[in-house]
């Protein structure tokens, strides 16, 4: 492996940049037309333009080109397409990650979950909504990150649901196939780090708990998990190997489970390098990307080392801190801690556009403790700035700093109980109490989650009569025009930013006075939309 090309862009491209020039390999990035100033295009050894980061074919292209005998994925866009790395290996090229074979077995949900209970692995019960019974989440069969999802509470949700979740994930993974799945209310999100070889052997890396979510998808995550006991702990460690053996696994993967008291269901596993790698290198002192670039070359994994400390990690985006829609504009200053790990993907002076996500960077703080790297990434946070674009750095503060989270007690709730940047509350009940404690009945719903659809209630202009885009983004459909009466919190037209898809809904009873936008336009946020009148 001499060179290597990356089919990614912004902070992974750069992680993997840096971990093939520690070993002597030589590096290629690619750029989109619409992204020739970025960063990671910037960085690289040689850059070879393409049509589009989606393209397979392009890929191979480029690689071709530029001479590069190795492919690594980085995560998201084709990371687990096991079509693009056929047709890799179809080219003579080497290709890091996972077979295609055990991508197909991990890459379809329904797929997994089979392979999970045929080796003995718990997995969350699905089928049909009469049998799954509400409360139940949709979920794209192919997808991941939290595109394709919906949480359904009530049967008369569940059409809406289902052709939203459909959209989205053809939207994002070129495949709309979707599956009902039994909803857990307060689990938390534990995953489980792999690495497996050429020779069939798998190593367990310890795991993360990313509990902590915003419309599916994850903003802090550490490791190792809080308050896991030791038994629980191996059981989850023997589940995520005897699944990864069962697939004949190869590469980094990461197998993520619900963790609801100490039962445990395998959710999925993600055939590549995951965005919160950073927090088991730091405790294990394992280079991920590395080992990655290692099992490619035919190398047998080493034994797992023992965790030293505790490490957490933040992501820092172009978004606003209370409805988490994302942001655009030109970064005008940027100053990043210098005391802590930082994995940027932009520098001083860079656009935020809207096409890729609006990530910035990731800290990444390691301590001797769980409080002491708490502490450490609260002050990281407190010397982070950020002008030109609006960003989540105000969130990120509030919730390092909140008593429940300081003192674990964080589930996949946290959010919709604690909506962000609410006041905390001046104490935290002790463990025992933390948990649902009332006789013979099942636990409540929480509290209505942050509701992102609702924000563009707050995105008028002259007067009440216009409804604004609450974000940049795309027009995927439109479902009114003039003159059609439409009911309060009827959803006139729906964005997409990030593969997310946002209705703008009417916060009255009205009629549409004037549609000022078509399906297919690219809306900067504060874009008038729709007009209404009384």
């Amino acid at each position: 492996m001499r060179k290597l090309l990356v089919a990614n862009r912004g902070e992974i491209a750069l992680r993997v940049f840096r971990a093939c020039r520690e070993i002597g390999i030589a590096t290629v990035a690619v750029v989109a037309p619409d992204d020739l100033g970025s960063l990671h295009a910037r960085s690289a050894d040689e850059t070879v333009e393409i049509r589009s980061y989606l393209e397979a074919a392009e890929h191979v292209r480029a690689a071709r080109d530029a001479g590069a005998d190795a492919i690594h994925p980085g995560y998201g866009f084709l990371a687990e397409n096991a079509e693009f790395a056929e047709v890799v290996e179809a080219a003579g090229i080497v290709w890091v990650g996972p077979s295609p074979a055990a991508l197909r077995a991990a890459g379809d949900k329904l797929v997994s979950k089979r392979v999970a209970r045929k080796a003995g692995v718990p997995a969350v019960p699905e089928g049909v909504p009469d049998e799954v019974g509400f409360p139940l989440v949709v979920k794209a069969a192919a997808g991941g990150g939290g595109r394709g999802m919906r949480v359904v509470r009530e049967p008369a949700e569940l059409e809406d649901a289902l052709a939203a979740a459909r959209r989205e994930a053809e939207a994002a993974f070129g495949d709309g196939a979707v599956f009902c799945e039994r909803y857990l209310e307060r689990p938390r999100h534990v995953e489980v780090q792999l690495l497996g070889d050429s020779n069939g052997d798998v190593v367990v890396l310890g795991e993360r708990d990313c509990s902590i979510q915003r419309r599916h998808q994850k903003v802090l995550e550490e490791a190792p998990a809080a308050q896991l006991d030791a038994v629980t702990r191996t059981a989850m460690f023997a589940a995520a190997e005897a699944f990864a053996a069962a697939i004949g696994y190869r590469s980094a993967g990461t197998a993520e489970f619900m963790l609801d008291g100490r039962d445990f269901f395998f959710l999925e596993l993600n055939g590549r390098i995951q965005v919160e790698h950073p927090v088991t290198e730091a405790v294990t002192g394992r280079d991920l990307v590395r080992e990655q670039l290692l099992i490619a070359r035919g190398e047998p994994v080493a034994a797992a080392p023992d965790p030293k400390g505790h490490a957490v990690e933040a992501r820092l985006y172009a978004e606003d801190p209370q409805t988490f829609l994302p942001q655009a504009g030109r970064i005008e200053r940027l100053r990043l801690p210098e005391s802590i790990r930082v994995d940027a993907g932009v520098e001083e002076g860079d656009e935020v556009g809207l096409a890729y996500d609006p990530m910035i960077a990731k800290l990444v703080a390691h301590g001797s403790s769980r409080e002491d790297a708490l502490e450490r990434l609260r002050e990281a946070l407190a010397e982070t700035e950020v002008e030109g674009v609006t960003t989540n750095l105000p969130f990120l503060r509030w919730l390092v700093a909140h008593p429940v989270v300081r003192v674990g007690g964080a589930t996949t709730a946290f959010l919709a109980e604690h909506p962000p940047l609410s006041r905390p509350p001046a104490r935290v009940a002790s463990a025992p109490w933390r948990a649902s404690f009332r006789l013979n009945l099942s636990s409540p719903p929480p509290a209505p989650a942050p509701d992102v659809d609702a924000a563009a209630h707050d995105h008028t202009a002259h007067g009440d009569s216009a409804l604004t885009a609450p974000m940049p983004g795309t027009v995927i459909r439109l479902l009114v025009g003039a003159g059609d009466r439409v009911q309060p919190r009827q959803p006139l037209v729906v964005l997409e930013a990030m593969k997310m898809e946002t209705p703008v809904v009417s916060p009255y009873e009205a009629v549409v006075r004037a549609v000022h936008v078509a399906e297919g336009d690219r809306v900067a946020g504060g874009t008038i939309l729709v007009e209404l009148e009384d």
